[in-house]
């Protein structure tokens, strides 16, 4: 900064300045301060308009200079809006559903047909509840085989499904799945009703179940009767 030719200068001094030469002098040594930390170039939010003002799309104001523009970028008014930007975002980033994750790859097992099965019907000589034994042989498996109850509405084999039957499969690789129709009744899942065994020795698996009696609807009782006439209670004034 230029200080010759002031008043009460000296040489080899320095004169007195005045407010608004400061002010300047601050300014411009800001300025490039602020050019040499913010690259403007990549600010995504400046753009020039057509009459060579600098814009900011985010707080939609107008400056003439590269400081202004540089002082309102650290003014209350665009830091506010910044973190708004950024909180949007951040719930929008949220809300979007996560990629599904990739499955494993299933594995093709080659089935070697059906295994063998023995079905007994039973019935309880102290409930009288009926009851379905099911011996499944399996004798070239090494884990444990499964079952599992289907509704008739989602199996495809029959149509229309039948809402008075049930299917019973039992699974285990490589076998082929087998189904047995079974009544559609409550099965009786209190400790001694049912019995699922698998024994690895003889390559048997065993499932008993048993049947809950249908429950009937008991008949509600009848309403009484309203009388036709109406009879008073009391004394009776003619």
């Amino acid at each position: 900064m230029d200080y010759q030719n002031r008043v009460g200068h000296k040489t080899g001094g320095g004169g007195p300045a005045s407010a608004q030469d400061l002010a300047s002098h601050n300014r411009d040594r800001l300025r490039r301060l602020a050019l040499e930390t913010f690259d403007l170039g990549k600010d995504p939010y400046l753009q020039k308009n057509h009459l060579g003002q600098l814009e900011c799309r985010l707080c939609l104001t107008f400056h003439a200079t590269d400081a202004s523009y540089l002082s309102h970028t650290q003014g209350r008014k665009h830091q506010m809006n910044l973190a708004r930007r950024a909180a949007k975002e951040d719930r929008n980033n949220f809300a979007m559903p996560l990629p599904k994750p990739v499955g494993m790859p299933r594995v093709s097992t080659v089935k070697i047909g059906r295994p063998g099965y023995r079905i007994t019907k039973m019935r309880d000589p102290d409930t009288h509840q009926y009851g379905l034994l099911f011996e499944i042989e399996y004798p070239d498996i090494d884990g444990k085989p499964r079952y599992r109850l289907m509704s008739a509405f989602e199996q495809r084999m029959e149509r229309p499904p039948d809402p008075h039957f049930q299917f019973l499969l039992f699974a285990a690789q490589p076998y082929e799945t087998i189904a047995f129709k079974v009544p559609n009744q409550e099965i009786d899942d209190t400790p001694g009703r049912l019995y699922v065994n698998w024994d690895d020795t003889l390559k048997l698996y065993v499932l008993q179940i048993q049947f809950r009696p249908a429950r009937t609807a008991k008949p509600l009782p009848a309403l009484p009767h309203r009388p036709s006439v109406y009879q008073g209670v009391g004394p009776r004034f003619g």
